[in-house]
């Protein structure tokens, strides 16, 4: 059985939407990040790193969200059901597909992290709070791309029609927004995107198991 090493909220969620999503079977393990769990010598020997999420497939430890995200779509969503949610190889949607697990990764979350940890990024902590206005002000102008784009969408989807891991990791980094003084559901298009996909009982399901509360997102 496929284990998730978790701390609730964090970028473990996507992943565990996914599992939920195509209910494979997993078990959830706690990484106590307020304990320092991750820096502990049990855990570093799973993931040098101590980084959370970490998913043990069999002989595979995988780490990074987004690659665990993909690696669960290509691998166990081959059904008819679920095999949207990576699209076919070689496709368009599957070029478009990076493009966002990419983008959302790479640039948003990566924005995010500066929001919520300014003070890694300086030498200077008195700063700290100046830098996190500037990364949500940069936060906005991602979150206005990714309205605007989905305005254009032939359909509720990043990808058009259908669901894909795009979707789950998008929710999950829109949560992440849901302090910021304009977050992702006040915006025009992202707002009920966002509604819709919290309305999945994977989604919901996730939060309960994670022991998360309101606000969701």
């Amino acid at each position: 059985m496929m284990q998730l090493y978790f701390s609730p909220g964090t970028a473990s969620l996507a992943p565990h939407f996914l599992l939920e999503e195509l209910s494979l079977p997993f078990e959830l393990v706690l990484v106590d990040t307020d304990k320092k769990e991750h820096q502990q010598e049990a855990y570093l020997k799973l993931n040098p790193k101590g980084k959370i999420p970490l998913l043990v497939d069999g002989d595979l430890y995988l780490t990074e969200s987004a690659a665990i995200c993909l690696y669960l779509a290509d691998n166990y969503a081959k059904d008819t059901e679920h095999q949207h949610f990576s699209a076919a190889l070689g496709s368009g949607s599957r070029a478009h597909l990076y493009k966002w697990m990419l983008y959302l990764s790479n640039t948003l979350q990566a924005e995010l992290m500066t929001y919520f940890y300014p003070e890694r990024q300086l030498e200077a902590p008195e700063l700290a709070a100046q830098l996190k206005t500037s990364a949500e002000n940069r936060v906005a102008g991602m979150l206005n791309f990714i309205d605007d784009s989905l305005s254009k969408s032939e359909g509720e989807f990043l990808l058009g029609e259908h669901l894909s891991v795009a979707d789950l990791f998008m929710f999950m980094l829109g949560r992440w927004t849901r302090g910021m003084h304009k977050p992702a559901r006040a915006y025009p298009h992202l707002g009920p995107y966002m509604d819709n996909l919290y309305q999945r009982s994977s989604i919901q399901r996730a939060f309960k198991n994670e022991g998360l509360s309101a606000p969701f997102y």
